[in-house]
């Protein structure tokens, strides 16, 4: 049986959790243009998605979103309201859930920066609506692009 652990700096491990972890994402233009990140962690490695990360103890959706993006990409942003929420539960060949968030993502403001790969992304960049379709872009944010931003169709 695996168990949660904890990493050097004493917060739990985000794989096998014990409760649902809450994440958000940011949908920012720019230019005509989408943020993305080349994932280099699970859940969701190796795809292209809407760059976010876990909300800390304490921190609204918005700061969690400001601080997220900003760590893996370099772009300052300034979020505003929710568009978004979905559910990411991946279990293990044993069935154990070995991932679970709930992910809000908010649209925001594009306030400065170049995108550059940082913390967990291995690439970030500016996305045209042509350049998305050939893409290994994650499936459910190509959903949320099409739907609600009508991107990428």
């Amino acid at each position: 049986m695996m168990t949660k652990t904890k990493n050097s700096s004493g917060k739990g491990s985000s794989a096998y959790p014990n409760y649902p972890r809450v994440a958000v994402g940011a949908i920012v233009f720019h230019r005509g243009r989408v943020l993305l990140v080349w994932r280099g962690k699970p859940p969701a490695l190796g795809v292209w998605a809407v760059p976010g990360g876990k909300v800390d103890l304490g921190e609204t959706l918005q700061k969690a979103a400001e601080r997220e993006i900003f760590e893996e990409t370099g772009v300052v942003i300034q979020a505003r309201e929710p568009v978004f929420t979905f559910d990411v539960i991946v279990r293990d060949d044993n069935g154990q859930v070995q991932f679970h968030y709930v992910i809000v993502d908010l649209i925001a403001d594009y306030v400065s920066g170049d995108p550059r790969a940082g913390d967990d992304a291995l690439d970030a960049r500016w996305v045209s609506s042509h350049e998305i379709k050939q893409l290994k872009v994650n499936a459910t944010t190509r959903k949320l692009l099409r739907q609600q931003f009508e991107f990428g169709i």
